[in-house]
């Protein structure tokens, strides 16, 4: 694996954001998972744009700021539309879906309910984007 990825992590449930970090140590990975718990909290955390991340793993469904609204405000800044967005997420509502890759989104990964399943997602999810090229904002 070359890069170990800066990832903006948005997810509101305390049990997903456990279980995403579990599953990065548990797989031994070195990547630097940073928190947020909506789409405000988020979009703070990007003011600093002297430190973006390389991804943004999204859920959809989050108080004060949601997924597509978070979406749609990081596709129409300049500095920040290029930064690949993953939804991660238990919707599998085709309009969610269709909405999403309306705006721009780089990925759609339904979370599975067995962990072993989730486990598998995520380290592909993270191999893909670790060997892909990506934009370094210093």
């Amino acid at each position: 694996m070359k890069n170990n990825l800066k990832v903006l992590l948005i997810e509101d449930d305390m049990i997903e954001i456990m279980k995403l970090n579990r599953v990065i140590s548990s797989l031994g990975l070195k990547h630097n998972i940073v928190e947020a718990h909506n789409g405000e909290e988020a979009l703070k955390i990007l003011e600093k744009k002297y430190e973006l991340p390389h991804i943004i793993l999204l859920d959809l469904n989050m108080p004060k700021i949601n997924g597509l609204e978070f979406l749609s405000i990081l596709k129409k800044d300049e500095k920040l539309r290029h930064i690949p967005a993953i939804i991660l997420t238990t919707s599998n509502n085709q309009k969610d879906l269709l909405e999403c890759y309306k705006l721009g989104i780089a990925g759609y990964v339904l979370k599975p309910l067995k962990y072993e399943d989730y486990v598998t997602k995520i380290e592909n999810l993270l191999a893909y984007w670790s060997i892909n090229e990506l934009i370094e904002i210093k």
